[in-house]
């Protein structure tokens, strides 16, 4: 009996604690199908399964999940060579999800990369590469530094066009007597070895990669569009010498044809698909190189990536900050626009953060490294753009599944073709018969050249590229105008879910208020406004509630000096009281302030008309007498009407979601327009709410500050986060709206449905090609350059559709 083959895998596990954690792990691995035994280290928080069975990567992570665990995962992008079609993308997919401890495996035909998730721990970047070689491709391994003198794929690609044509149009030309006046100059014989002779050039010189990797392919067991192009293009050439045994037409020139128009395809994809990824290598050029930093006492250069956390980097005027970062010393404008997309210059000054790569416009900084390399704001967001431009829609799902079975299913059909040449011919010279309106259609010349020709124009006309390109296409051109106004997109589901929103569900602290307490309203009773400040400014000092913030800057703001007390007492949730110039002071709710149902006459009409307002009222008094009051709110942010009203326009419903009182919350709302307002809501309460809202209304986005709405963020179909991009881990959410800016919720919702529309407009279109042309090349009717020429168009069709987006405005 053969003996039963056993692999063994090893990953990191999170979340145990003790013993029993680890036991717990150990079970609910054993208990996984194909799981022989299972080993789990503590210490190291690392699990090791021996299997019997191939057992897929998710299957375990879910295994571990429910055990309430969880396996943590590291991600690898890697550029790929040798892909030319949606084909290429699924077989190179499949090599890599076949490999043990491979969580997920995505291939962007576009930016050709490769984005990979494994279990941390368990593959090393040689076993990927390993097995993508096998499957017929290369991974790329080395390091951006090692691949920078790689040759530019556009400059290629064009050097390749322009050496086919060199020989290409020689042909052309020659062929133009045969053509016009039916004689080859200066006689069949040399006309037929110099045809043979000039397209040997194009196969083996530019040709050279297509036929490789078409016949590679073949020798791996698969198939691709070069293997398509690849037998036309050979079909083509051996008639050539073939014409000189056998009675068949010297189709050689149209080998050295249909290469010289596939390489010009080749070339205006390249040049397309450089526009589409300008977004994201704008981002990559944004890095400094070098950075500024205090040593020793004194100033020296360095590159950026010897920068360590703690480090002190000087910034002078117009210098781009070289990373992350907080303000140590100085105080500057910065430019954040080709980071955030915000417009506007943004004031800071010490001890506030400041993002790498933006421009420190007028001021001398001294800045304290807090983030380098891969941690930085800048590296989170190409990470995720790149992670997003590496996904797929669930629109393509059916895509994919034809692109398995497209080539193979051409390579039958060619095989079709000329077996009814062969078995059929009455047949097939009706169906070329009854094209003869068409002026290239050829219907002279014997049964072998009129299957040849059928057979190169079936190999060449199908078109697996525009199905491939139809979506990373458009992710790519989509996410980089996101990624420039301040969008940051997860995933191209998240894309595709937004789309369909109807309903947008707001927290309100912090989302669509400032998230802080302002002071609005001053009403001093026998004093003036500036001894009102005074008074409870000076106690303030001795608190750090939010309300005691707002107002001690607002004194600071104002340059009003603050007195010294004695005897402070701090009475939580209701005020301060201590003493100033030998009188008691208090500051604090009218309840604290005032005694037992006592009222102050002159107070009770401004009380009434600010709580009325929904704002916070502040009383003071001195020596138990009522001496003014103050109001505060939590403002609205300036865009949130119109951002409100811009969602009606597009027949969004809104919904507000808050912890406030009823009245202070349909007041708010109320004011900003909101439709649908959920007022008393505690953090646990809202995921209920979220469901609740969802079987009321369909899917929903719910836009949250993205670390105290976490559950209600996951329960939505959509959730966006709120953020500056400094204090937020912006891969909490499907969507992060880097500047914390509401207007661009309207935009990113607009910008997914031109998106989507794009993919399935370049979708219909693959599919429409297709459909048409296939069937045209089997009965005759499409000469084999025609099928070329007409194959390049529909891949150039589907890009440059796509880069119509950043035409669009949002």
């Amino acid at each position: 009996m053969k003996e039963q083959k056993v692999s063994y895998l090893k990953f990191s596990v999170s979340g145990m604690t003790c013993a029993s954690c680890s036991s717990h792990v150990r079970k609910a691995l054993e208990n996984t199908g194909g799981v022989r035994t299972a080993a789990v280290n503590l210490a190291t928080e690392q699990a090791q399964i021996e299997l019997d069975a191939p057992v897929p990567a998710e299957t375990l992570f879910h295994s571990v999940k429910k055990a309430g665990y969880e396996i943590r995962l590291e991600t690898f992008s890697f550029p790929v060579t040798g892909m030319t079609c949606a084909a290429c993308v699924r077989h190179v997919e499949k090599a890599l999800q076949k490999i043990p401890g491979v969580y997920s495996a995505g291939v962007n035909l576009n930016s050709n990369k490769a984005l990979i998730r494994v279990f941390e721990g368990s593959i090393q970047p040689g076993d990927l590469a390993l097995a993508v070689k096998r499957a017929g491709y290369q991974l790329d391994i080395r390091s951006a530094a090692e691949r920078a003198d790689d040759v530019d794929k556009t400059k290629a690609s064009r050097r390749r066009m322009v050496q086919a044509w060199s020989f290409t149009l020689p042909i052309m030309i020659w062929m133009l007597p045969h053509l016009l006046f039916n004689r080859h100059w200066p006689n069949h014989l040399i006309f037929n070895l110099g045809m043979i002779l000039l397209a040997l050039p194009v196969l083996l010189i530019p040709g050279r990669e297509t036929l490789r990797r078409g016949f590679r392919a073949l020798f791996y067991g698969t198939s691709n569009m070069d293997t398509l192009i690849a037998l036309g293009t050979t079909v083509s050439f051996l008639t050539g010498p073939l014409a000189f045994f056998i009675p068949v037409a010297n189709y050689a020139a149209i080998s050295a044809m249909i290469l010289a128009f596939h390489l010009t395809g080749r070339f205006l994809e390249e040049s397309a698909k450089g526009r589409a990824s300008q977004a994201i290598r704008a981002l990559l050029d944004l890095t400094p190189k070098t950075a500024r930093v205090r040593r020793e006492g004194s100033v020296i250069e360095i590159p950026v990536e010897l920068l360590e956390t703690g480090d002190c980097m000087v910034v002078r005027p117009g210098e781009k900050i070289p990373t992350d970062g907080r303000i140590i010393s100085g105080e500057s404008t910065i430019d954040e626009s080709l980071v955030t997309g915000e417009s506007q210059p943004v004031y800071k000054t010490t001890g506030q953060t400041t993002l790498g790569s933006t421009i420190n416009l007028d001021g001398f900084l001294e800045i304290e490294v807090t983030r380098t390399g891969k941690n930085t704001f800048l590296a989170q967001v190409i990470r995720l753009i790149e992670s997003c431009q590496g996904s797929k829609v669930p629109v393509q799902a059916l895509a994919d599944r034809i692109t398995a079975w497209f080539v193979p299913g051409i390579l039958g059909l060619a095989g079709l073709t000329a077996l009814s040449w062969i078995f059929i011919p009455g047949v097939m010279n009706s169906l070329l018969e009854t094209g003869q309106f068409l002026p290239w259609v050829l219907t002279a010349g014997g049964r072998l050249t009129l299957a040849v020709n059928s057979v190169v124009a079936v190999l060449v006309i199908a078109c697996p590229c525009a199905l491939g390109l139809a979506t990373p296409t458009a992710l790519m051109v989509g996410s980089g105008l996101g990624a420039r106004a301040g969008i940051i997109f997860r995933s191209g589901t998240a894309i595709q879910q937004l789309r369909s929103v109807k309903t947008v569900v707001f927290d309100k602290t912090g989302t669509l208020t400032l998230g802080r307490p302002v002071l609005t309203d001053i009403i001093p009773l026998g004093l003036s406004n500036e001894r009102l400040l005074q008074l409870a400014g000076s106690l303030e000092q001795g608190s750090t509630h939010p309300i005691a913030r707002a107002i001690t800057d607002y004194c600071r703001q104002e340059k009003i000096d603050l007195l010294p007390f004695i005897k402070f007492k701090n009475f939580i949730g209701q005020g301060l009281e201590a003493e100033i110039d030998g009188q008691l002071v208090r500051v604090g709710s009218p309840n604290f302030v005032l005694p037992k149902d006592q009222t102050v006459s002159e107070m009770a009409g401004p009380t009434d008309n600010l709580e009325g307002e929904g704002k916070t009222v502040v009383l003071i008094s001195v020596a138990g007498e009522v001496v003014g009051l103050l109001g505060l709110a939590d403002q609205e942010k300036p865009e949130a009407r119109e951002t409100i009203a811009e969602l009606r326009r597009m027949a969004i419903q809104t919904v507000m979601m808050t912890g406030d009182h009823r009245r202070t919350a349909e007041i708010i709302g109320t004011r900003l327009g909101i439709e649908h307002i959920i007022s008393e809501v505690l953090p646990a309460g809202k995921v209920e709410e979220i469901k609740r809202l969802q079987e009321k209304f369909g899917p929903l986005a719910f836009v949250g500050d993205g670390i105290n709405d976490a559950a209600a963020i996951s329960q939505a179909e959509v959730g966006l986060s709120m953020g500056t991009g400094t204090d937020i881990a912006i891969e909490a959410s499907d969507v992060t709206l880097v500047r914390g800016d509401l207007s661009t919720i309207p935009a990113a919702i607009k910008l997914s449905r031109a998106t989507l529309n794009k993919i399935k407009q370049n979708l219909f279109w693959a599919f429409f090609y297709n459909l048409l042309m296939i069937p045209l090349a089997f009965s005759g009717w499409l000469h084999p350059l025609l099928a070329e020429a007409a194959m390049a168009l529909s891949s150039v069709t589907v890009v440059a559709n796509a880069n119509l987006l950043q035409r669009q405005k949002f």
